[in-house]
C-alpha cells in the first residue's frame, strides 16, 4: 500500500508542471482574457521566438506612445553602433606638450564626448593618471569643453531646457548634472563645474594648477595627454535599461548623433535610433532617447520587430541582460514575485501619466522564449497586475 501511495505521489509530481502549461491556444486565450480587462486604447503583439510565429495579437499596428519603452530604440542603436565592448572617451589635452620639468604651458582642456558615467571617481582616476605620468603643473586654468553636443539642456518634452526628469544635458557629462556635496542640485554650468572639479582632484594628486577653471572649447592643434575610458557599452546601456535611467538615455541618444548622424543634437541622435529600428522593420516615431515626450510613437509590431531582430543578432546577450528582470532586480524588482514569471521575464516598463507599458522576453519553464509588447492606456496600477498575468501565462507557454 505505501508503495502505491510513493507510486501516486510521483505520478502526481511528474504531473504537475504539465498540469499549469499552456499550449499556443491556451496561452492566447490567457493572454486575452487580461487584455480584455484593459483599456480599449491598448495593443499588445506576441511572438515565438524559435518558431517566428505570432503567438498573441491586439492591435499590434496601432501607433502608441511608449513611454519608457522607447529606451529600447536607443540603447539598441548604441549596442549596434558602439559594439558591446564599445567605450565613450573623456580626453585630456594641452595647449603643449609636457617640458621636461612636467610643466604644460598654457591651458589644460577636458573634453567630453558623452559618457554618462564620468563622475568625481573618473576625474580622480584620470588626475592620478597624469600625475603619474609626469604631470606637475598647469600654467594656465582648467577649460571644461562640451561642444561634442549642442547647448541645449532638456529634450522636448521640456522645450529643450532642463527637465526635473532628466537633469541638464552635456558633452561632458558630470555626476549625472548633479552637484556634490550635502544639498545636491542640478548643475547651472556642467562644462564649468566638470572643469573646477577636476582641478580639485589635479591639486589633490599634487599637480599645480594657477589659475580658476572655467568652460570653453578645445582649440585645434591641442595635445592629448591622457584620456579616460566609459565602461563598455552593454554595461552603459544596462545602467539605462535597468532603473530606467533618463539621463543616461537622453546622453547616449546624444552621443549616437555626435558620432553617427549629423551632429550631438536629440534630432539627430532620433534620426540614427529610428535608422537602426528601420534595419529590423521597425518604423517608430523617435524624438527623444528615454520616452519622456509623448510626441514618440510606436507599436507593438514595432517593439517586437526590435525585440526579435536584437534576439538574432551577435548582441542578443547585452540586449537581453540589459533588461529589468522580474521580481529580481530593476523596475521589475517588486513586480511578479513568486509567480511563473519571475526570473524568467526580463522587461522595459515604460510609465507616463495615463500610460503603462511593458516589453521585453520571456524564457518558459519549458524553455519556450518569447518577444512581447503590451502597451497599455489608462490607469497605471490597474495595468500592472494584468501585465503581470500575462508575463505569467507566457512564462507557462509550451509550444
Amino acid at each position: 500500500m505505501a508503495r502505491i501511495v510513493c507510486l501516486a505521489a510521483l505520478l502526481a509530481a511528474l504531473l504537475a508542471p504539465a498540469a499549469h502549461a499552456g499550449g499556443p491556444a491556451t496561452t492566447a486565450r490567457a493572454l486575452d482574457r487580461q487584455m480584455g480587462k484593459a483599456s480599449s486604447a491598448s495593443g499588445a503583439y506576441v511572438v515565438d521566438l524559435d518558431s517566428g510565429r505570432a503567438l498573441y495579437s491586439r492591435a499590434p499596428d496601432v501607433a502608441r506612445i511608449p513611454a519608457s519603452v522607447n529606451k529600447l530604440y536607443t540603447t539598441a542603436a548604441a549596442l549596434q553602433l558602439y559594439g558591446a565592448e564599445g567605450q565613450l572617451l573623456t580626453e585630456v589635452l594641452g595647449a603643449t606638450e609636457l617640458d621636461d620639468s612636467g610643466v604644460v604651458g598654457g591651458n589644460l582642456y577636458l573634453r567630453g564626448s558623452g559618457d554618462p558615467s564620468f563622475g568625481r571617481a573618473e576625474a580622480r582616476g584620470v588626475a592620478r593618471v597624469l600625475a603619474g605620468s609626469g604631470l606637475s603643473r598647469v600654467d594656465g586654468r582648467v577649460i571644461g569643453d562640451e561642444s561634442h553636443f549642442d547647448g541645449l539642456r532638456g529634450g522636448p518634452d521640456s522645450s529643450f531646457g532642463v527637465s526635473y526628469w532628466v537633469g541638464p544635458l552635456s558633452g561632458l557629462p558630470f555626476n549625472h548634472g548633479r552637484t556634490l556635496g550635502g544639498r545636491s542640485r542640478f548643475q547651472r554650468n556642467p562644462a564649468r563645474y566638470a572643469a573646477v572639479r577636476f582641478t580639485r582632484e589635479l591639486r589633490r594628486a599634487g599637480v599645480r594648477v594657477r589659475r580658476t577653471a572655467r568652460a570653453g572649447v578645445t582649440p585645434a592643434g591641442a595635445v592629448l595627454l591622457g584620456e579616460w575610458a566609459s565602461p563598455r557599452m552593454s554595461v552603459l546601456v544596462r545602467h539605462t535599461n535597468r532603473p530606467s535611467d533618463n539621463y543616461m538615455a537622453e546622453t547616449l541618444l546624444k552621443a549616437l548623433g555626435a558620432d553617427h548622424g549629423s551632429g550631438g543634437t536629440t534630432a539627430a541622435g532620433a534620426a540614427v535610433a529610428r535608422r537602426q529600428a528601420l534595419a529590423f522593420g521597425a518604423r517608430p516615431q523617435i524624438v527623444d532617447g528615454s520616452g519622456l515626450s509623448r510626441v514618440n510613437r510606436t507599436t507593438p509590431r514595432d517593439v517586437v520587430e526590435l525585440l526579435t531582430g536584437m534576439d538574432q543578432a551577435e548582441l542578443a546577450e547585452p540586449m537581453r541582460i540589459s533588461l529589468a528582470v522580474a521580481g529580481r532586480a530593476g523596475t521589475l524588482a517588486d513586480r511578479m514575485r513568486g509567480t511563473a514569471a519571475q526570473g524568467r521575464c526580463r522587461a522595459k516598463t515604460g510609465t507616463l501619466n495615463g500610460i503603462s507599458n511593458l516589453a521585453g522576453y520571456c524564457v518558459s519553464r519549458f524553455g519556450a522564449r518569447t518577444a512581447f509588447a503590451i502597451l497599455m492606456s489608462g490607469s497605471v496600477w490597474s495595468a500592472h497586475p494584468l501585465q503581470n498575468k500575462m508575463a505569467a501565462a507566457l512564462a507557462r507557454y509550451r509550444p
